[in-house]
């Protein structure tokens, strides 16, 4: 396993605004595996408890998951970074967006900020995203066709949908053991 660490912002710090989104952990494996299924730059073909497996030992690319959570986590009192939470955007969005709006110093105005919720709301991106179609050769067209786009459902909590209870048992010994010590109040749902 390759670990790195991030430990200061780059040298233009004052001038760089950084926003990171952060995610229900079970929910962004879900989202994880479905995204190394579709693309086919990852060409992932095995099954959604081989996929924990990877995601609970560190073996998967862009991992260890835990500690991306945990260096953006370290960094929440830095004046230049903005950390939002998928599951508060879906519960209400223009609050979200106030909150960046005012972090991003836009001053943008409430009908300004409902164009934002609009472009940027799930169904808008899914209906611009296209995915390539079925001609596509970035895409795996089973998975496209079975199980969606890049924009596969944009809910909260669909891991229950997916993961089985030793899959789920698997995450939340992960969960327990990597991320609950960090401290980040991820909305388990």
């Amino acid at each position: 396993m390759n670990e790195r660490r991030i430990t200061t912002f780059p040298p233009m710090a004052d001038a760089l605004k950084v926003v990171a989104v952060l995610r229900n952990p079970k929910d962004v494996l879900v989202s994880y595996h479905h995204h190394c299924r579709l693309l086919n730059a990852h060409g992932y073909v095995g099954s959604l408890e081989e996929f924990v497996q990877y995601f609970v030992d560190d073996d998967l690319a862009y991992s260890p998951y835990w500690l991306h959570v945990k260096e953006v986590w370290e960094k929440r009192e830095h004046p230049n970074l903005h950390i939002m939470f998928f599951e508060d955007m879906k519960a209400d969005i223009m609050k979200e967006l106030r909150r960046l709006d005012g972090f991003l110093e836009t001053r943008l105005s409430d009908d300004q900020l409902d164009n934002v919720a609009r472009h940027t709301g799930f169904g808008a991106m899914k209906t611009r995203a296209g995915d390539g179609g079925p001609a596509s050769n970035h895409v795996n067209t089973e998975v496209l066709t079975k199980d969606g786009g890049f924009f596969r459902k944009g809910q909260s909590g669909d891991w229950k949908n997916k993961l089985s209870p030793e899959m789920e048992e698997k995450v939340n010994k992960y969960i327990e053991e990597k991320i609950k010590n960090i401290g980040v109040p991820f909305k388990f749902v």
